[in-house]
């Protein structure tokens, strides 16, 4: 069949929609906001954000809930910030304080998966995960849900307030705001034991920074999702403006592909019986009625889009109901796209030539290019997956191999030594031992390097000497009073070592002290 005699263009409805945000007419920036409506999309791309939405969702909202046994010692909850225990507990791994370096490689992971997302495919991040764009689709179900799709919602918002308008609105912000509520109220979970938690809020028994931080994020998210919207990635999220840096000629982005759309026509038949080039493109608005962020796509590359990609599915229902392929709207490279306008307009000699592009039968000739996935794999986007994966293989080692036992020391600083009687002289620590397994071990506590010297610690009674044994509570650090007393020997000693082990010999920890003597006080 020859695509070019395919259903009439003409029976195709076109959508009465102007883009909000068009770079060919860009609003004063203290513009009163014309509000966007998107129309329902259908295909695979919506398809996917619908599962990436639940999935993201259900991560959210349940995984406080979840319980990790860790013994009596320590919670039960898998996914917690302990901030009275200044520790974060994740399943089986947990983070002490002096260890905030995993949670810096977190965070360093974090920006070269953006900087290779990006790199691959744009700002799939922005279309797809971004909390901001799923409680905005979250918040536009619910719309829909109530006010019918977007003729619908264009109607109401323009006819007058009436009490089916009026509720229709409060119902619709009565859930915005519910949602808010339970945002706010999954994020305080994180933070505290959760079922403890839930039952103090509902009580009035919570601390009050957990009602202040619900209210807060319960305004932010109705205010960001539901009211602000696509404003928010326009003017608030600095990534639209920072990730033309990280996109070059093979990244994938959402591109309308005018080297097959042009010229556009309703009218193909017509227009082609009187000699003019006619392309697939029947200007019938379906990818600026979809897009959530009021562009359109056939503008080219513009800073508010997000390549959610829900203008490739409208586009690509019309094209199959015309009998043309898809793919007018598609994700594409500027490469590949460079190349393929390149012979549309014999090198830029001419405007946009549909049959330089075209076999007889309507099919792309074969100079014509399209993705393959070979590009992805290029030295920019190798060198960020091979950053991404050794910081996680070297945090995943560490882990591994990390001391569960941990000893700090402070010198006292007033006496720093003590002259006694017989000619002795002693010097006062603070011994801080940091048991983090959840369970109570018995600590050996070794003093060496020093000849003549003893230990004595007054918490475990009157008795000296080189070794004790010591109870350390789980997952805790347990503080110890050490007196050091050195017989005078006549050997200058400025330093020696505190050694901690425990009973099992599975963990060892030592400190280098400074022992202070006449002479060596300045």
């Amino acid at each position: 069949m020859n695509l070019y005699t395919a259903p009439d263009p003409e029976s195709v409805e076109r959508v009465n929609a102007e883009p909000v945000n068009a770079r060919r007419n860009r609003q004063p920036l203290y513009a009163a906001r014309k509000k966007v409506f998107p129309k329902r999309a259908e295909g695979r791309f919506r398809r996917f954000k619908w599962i990436v939405m639940l999935i993201t969702l259900a991560i959210y909202y349940l995984a406080p809930w979840i319980r990790w046994d860790r013994g009596p010692y320590a919670p039960d909850q898998a996914i917690l910030i302990d901030l009275s225990s200044r520790r974060f507990f994740f399943f089986f791994i947990e983070i002490w304080p002096q260890e905030f370096y995993y949670v810096a490689g977190l965070l360093v992971m974090a920006g070269f998966g953006l900087f290779l997302v990006t790199s691959a495919v744009g700002r799939a991040w922005c279309g797809y995960a971004c909390p901001q764009t799923v409680w905005v689709d979250l918040f536009l179900v619910v719309e829909r849900a109530i006010e019918g799709d977007r003729n619908a919602r264009m109607k109401l918002d323009a006819g007058p307030w009436t009490f089916d308008k009026l509720r229709k609105r409060l119902l619709k912000h009565a859930i915005w705001l519910v949602i808010g509520v339970f945002t706010g109220g999954a994020w305080v979970f994180y933070f505290a034991d959760a079922p403890t938690l839930i039952k103090g809020l509902f009580t009035g028994q919570a601390p009050a920074v957990a009602y202040a931080t619900v209210a807060i994020l319960t305004a932010t998210t109705y205010v960001f999702g539901g009211l602000l919207r696509e404003q928010v990635c326009t003017y608030m999220c600095p990534w639209p403006r920072i990730q033309g840096a990280m996109l070059d000629e093979n990244s994938l982005v959402v591109t309308y592909n005018d080297w097959r759309g042009e010229q556009r026509s309703r009218h193909a038949k017509k227009t082609q019986a009187e000699g003019q080039a006619v392309g697939d493109c029947v200007d019938c608005n379906a990818c600026v009625a979809v897009c959530p962020m009021g562009i359109d796509i056939r503008d080219g590359q513009q800073l508010e889009c997000i390549t959610c990609a829900l203008c490739i599915d409208a586009c690509d229902n019309v094209m199959d109901k015309i009998g043309k392929p898809r793919g007018l709207i598609a994700y594409a490279t500027l490469s590949e796209y460079a190349s393929n306008m390149n012979i549309a307009t014999d090198g830029g000699k001419t405007s946009v030539q549909p049959a330089r592009v075209r076999n007889p039968d309507g099919s792309f000739i074969d100079g014509i290019r399209h993705f393959d996935w070979r590009i992805i794999f290029r030295p920019r986007l190798v060198f960020y997956a091979t950053i991404w994966t050794c910081i996680g293989i070297a945090m995943l080692v560490h882990l591994s191999i990390r001391e569960r036992l941990e000893l700090n020391v402070i010198h006292d600083r007033n006496p720093q030594y003590v002259l006694e009687s017989d000619g002795s002289i002693r010097n006062g620590y603070t011994l801080r031992v940091l048991n983090m397994v959840p369970k109570p071990r018995t600590i050996e506590l070794t003093l060496s390097g020093i000849d003549g010297a003893t230990m004595r610690i007054p918490e475990l009674g009157k008795e000296e000497g080189r070794r004790f044994m010591i109870d350390a509570a789980p997952d805790a650090a347990t503080t110890l009073k050490v007196f050091v007393t050195r017989k005078p020997t006549g050997d200058a000693v400025n330093e020696f070592l505190f050694s901690i082990e425990d009973a099992d010999h599975a963990d060892r920890a030592t400190y280098r002290a400074a022992f202070n003597a006449p002479g060596d006080v300045r």
